[in-house]
């Protein structure tokens, strides 16, 4: 079947509590990763995937990100008359198209899934994306693209998944497998936050997701679930019976940038991808007392 994925909803309503104080004033989605910010690795990543409408689901103090994919018109000029092209073309290709990009606000922090559900009237009952900005994936082809090309084949809901140390299990949403031919995995549940002696499997989502509008029916009913908040790894289990749920198992590497050491390794790796940087920044690295 022909499906196109077209909308995706960005949930960035978060404090960034463990970046402080580098987030008393700023969001978390606004760190950067050498010279981009967190965010925009994810839009970039989306706009490779052929998602047209972005929907970002915002809350307090996060109208840097508004300001970011908008259009500086005063900046631009400086950057033209001064001959600066590269910057200049590096500046516009942060400016997401008028009528392409949406905002909604999640009014209290209750659940990646309330964050999600605050998006429904902007993504109506089509299938659509969900990326989270803290993880950013250094992928050949990008992560979602990858998954937006699996799901002709499946439909339903299908999420990245990697394999994790049994001990992990607790930090992510795990699957229940039934069937795995190695990169498409399907599945008959899926558990949030099991407990490693609980755990149902190792196969562990890792925040891409392509999503069946029946999820936003099932976040209708607004069941809380581990911590008390609305889950959307609840949700998703909750329709399988009614659409297929496949893990995927994308090519690339995940890097959990929620957390300090995710975030520093990102910056080493993504520096040493760049032509214009890389041999610089070994030689600097090997200057440190290591």
């Amino acid at each position: 079947m022909t499906v196109r994925i077209r909308k995706a909803v960005f949930p960035v309503g978060g404090l960034g509590t463990r970046f402080l104080p580098a987030t008393k004033a700023m969001p978390k989605e606004m760190l950067p990763v050498v010279d981009k910010p967190l965010i925009q690795y994810a839009v970039e990543e989306a706009r490779a995937a052929g998602i047209e409408h972005f929907i970002f689901v915002t809350g307090h103090g996060k109208t840097a990100i508004e300001d970011h994919f908008d259009s500086n018109t005063a900046l631009e000029k400086l950057l033209e008359k001064d001959g600066k092209t590269d910057l200049l073309a590096f500046l516009r290709d942060s400016t997401l198209e008028s009528g392409k990009i949406s905002y909604t606000r999640q009014s209290e922090p209750k659940g990646l899934g309330h964050a999600v559900w605050c998006a429904r009237d902007l993504i109506g009952d089509e299938p659509f994306a969900v990326l989270l900005p803290d993880d950013i994936f250094h992928c050949k082809t990008p992560c979602l693209k990858q998954l937006v090309d699996a799901y002709p084949a499946v439909g339903g809901n299908i999420v990245a998944v990697q394999d994790v140390p049994l001990e992990h299990t607790s930090r992510y949403g795990v699957l229940k497998v039934e069937s795995d031919d190695g990169h498409l995995i399907k599945a008959n549940g899926m558990v949030e936050k099991p407990a490693p002696e609980t755990a149902p499997s190792r196969c562990a989502v890792s925040g891409r997701y392509v999503l069946s509008p029946e999820v936003l029916r099932e976040l209708d009913h607004q069941k809380t679930g581990v911590k008390g908040e609305i889950q959307l790894t609840d949700a998703i289990a909750a329709t399988i019976g009614r659409v297929p749920l496949h893990g995927f198992r994308y090519e690339g590497r995940r890097f959990d940038c929620g957390n300090k050491i995710g975030f520093l390794m990102a910056n080493i790796e993504y520096a040493l991808d760049r032509p214009d940087l890389a041999d610089d920044f070994k030689a600097a690295l090997k200057t440190l007392p290591l």
